[in-house]
């Protein structure tokens, strides 16, 4: 697949595929950048920022992201814009620019899905912690099909967002391609979450 050009949003947190996103809109290249979007219907690249910070000067992002998709817009009560989006497909950015307005662009290589594979016997009890975690605190899942919880990807991606696990943790567990070795890293870090 060809290199696409896309806007990047650096941020402090890492999106997963299928993941949520709500965002508070204030500076002037990333309202021009919701607006862009909205008008054309394409999705704006999520990174972890590496160096840097959310606001101000443009950040060093990570090599590794995930497209967003806006699915809706809101004012919030201090009457900025909100939005809300979905993490879609992983990507690697090639290189970067920053626009005048302060925007940056990354020329970015799009990963393929990876493929549906069901959770193997040794993970079973990975579904299990995540019904739990998604009761008290992923609420926009509760209606997710019971397949779902099958699926060794759809189960490692939410797993990653909703343990406490640290950003860095989260970025290498965005960055593996293998579904099967994802929840064998969530299922190695669970230790670490046991009350003593």
């Amino acid at each position: 697949m060809a290199p696409l050009d896309i806007p990047l949003f650096p941020l402090s947190a890492v999106l997963f595929p299928g993941g949520p996103l709500q965002l508070r809109i204030f500076e002037p290249r990333y309202l021009d950048m919701v607006r862009e979007c909205a008008r054309s219907g394409a999705g704006f690249g999520v990174c972890l920022i590496l160096q840097g910070r959310e606001a101000g000067e443009p950040a060093v992002p990570a090599a590794v992201g995930t497209l967003a998709r806006i699915t809706d817009f809101y004012t919030l009560p201090d009457g900025l814009l909100g939005i809300a989006a979905e993490g879609c497909a992983r990507f690697r950015v090639l290189g970067t620019r920053v626009r005048d307005n302060g925007l940056m662009h990354g020329r970015v290589r799009f990963w393929p899905d990876e493929p549906q594979l069901v959770v193997p016997p040794e993970h079973g009890l990975l579904p299990i912690i995540l019904e739990r975690l998604v009761e008290q605190l992923g609420p926009h899942y509760k209606d997710a099909p019971r397949a779902c919880y099958d699926d060794a990807s759809w189960v490692g991606f939410r797993l990653a967002e909703l343990l406490p696990l640290t950003r860095t943790e989260r970025q290498q567990l965005l960055e593996l391609t293998d579904p099967i070795e994802r929840l064998r890293a969530l299922r190695d870090s669970l230790p670490r979450f046991q009350r003593a």
